[in-house]
């Protein structure tokens, strides 16, 4: 059996024919750093039982979870769940599957979700256009109950209720709940220049006390991303989600912030696709926002965030495959683009 070292994740586990081999940890595995692999040791058995071989290709891939499970084991994950996913009713399903599986691991899941492809539905159904101005969504005041209810009306209810089928632990929680996100309203583009996005927010404050909460209680807490105005405490505003959970990720010291998007992750030299960047450092993703496509700015910005306040690492994954957030937790391959401290 050889071991091949992917990217900076831990060694993989060989599998081939009838000698197959089972892999057992040498002594306790320790603190995972990138990089670094685990020590492991192979158990040759020889058998022809094609139902042992299954199991057996089960069983490593089990084994090859442990290490990421102690890594998160007892830390908070903050995902971010947007795009298509939302509106797939089996890519639902299986991002679902995949929050339990993290809760069910001794991972602490906190779900942050925009609600796009909804609320373009709806001002569509209504009347009123979708305006798109520096990668933000304009916001009138008219599309501003729209998003409203949309977020915590329909939304939030459709993934805490396809959570809850799997594990009956979630619970929905809205940005305007015991002050959670405060916001003002956004003024400049990523450049600095002056523009009208209407009744869209910029974060200025998170009191994360109601999502400890459910954490410590054993929740799953689903977070939907409306903001109060600070100079107008009755008031709410559109923030945008990406940023949103890069804010929560911080004020709760998130260990990790996985992002679901659209795209694959980022690429160096768009619209070349084999520039998709696995790695990329804060400095070179700073670099290059000038130059990104107006839609992937704020999933920049928002692992630049992510990072600067302390998270180690920020992933940007397609959430068009079933099971991406998994993918990227738990296998040394890992999935995306990774923004990593230092």
């Amino acid at each position: 059996m050889t071991h091949e070292q992917a990217g900076d994740k831990p060694f993989g586990y060989g599998h081939q024919g009838t000698d197959s081999t089972i892999p057992a940890t040498t002594g306790a595995i320790p603190t995972l750093d990138r990089r670094v692999p685990t020590v492991t040791r192979s158990i040759p058995v020889q058998t022809s039982d094609v139902r042992y071989e299954r199991a057996a290709t089960k069983v490593e891939t089990l084994i090859e979870a442990l290490p990421w499970m102690q890594r998160y084991h007892g830390q908070i994950i903050v995902i971010k769940f947007g795009g298509n996913a939302m509106v797939d009713p089996e890519l639902l399903d299986a991002f679902a599957s995949d929050i339990a599986f993290l809760r069910y691991s001794g991972v602490k899941p906190v779900v942050v979700h925009g609600g796009g492809p909804h609320i373009s539905r709806m001002l569509k159904r209504v009347g009123i256009e979708s305006e798109f101005r520096a990668g933000y969504r304009y916001t009138s005041p008219e599309a501003m109950e729209i998003v409203r209810m949309v977020l915590g009306g329909q939304v939030a209810r459709d993934l805490v209720a396809a959570i809850n089928e799997v594990a009956p632990v979630a619970t929905g929680v809205s940005g305007e709940d015991a002050g959670l996100f405060q916001a003002r309203r956004k003024t400049t583009d990523a450049r600095g220049n002056q523009v009208d996005l209407g009744l869209v927010g910029e974060i200025v404050a998170v009191n994360p006390t109601v999502v400890r909460a459910d954490i410590a209680a054993g929740r799953i807490p689903v977070v939907s991303t409306i903001a109060s105005d600070i100079d107008m405490p009755r008031s709410a505003l559109n923030i945008n989600a990406d940023r949103a959970a890069a804010a929560l990720a911080v004020a709760l010291g998130a260990k990790k912030l996985v992002m679901l998007t659209d795209v694959e992750g980022i690429y160096r030299d768009w619209p070349d696709r084999s520039s998709l960047a696995a790695f990329i450092t804060p400095t070179e993703l700073r670099n290059m926002l000038p130059t990104l496509e107006s839609g992937m700015i704020p999933k920049a910005q928002a692992c630049l965030e992510a990072i600067d306040g302390g998270v180690k690492h920020a992933t940007i994954i397609d959430g068009r495959v079933p099971h991406s957030t998994l993918i990227e937790v738990f296998t040394h391959e890992g999935f995306g683009t990774e923004v990593t401290a230092g």
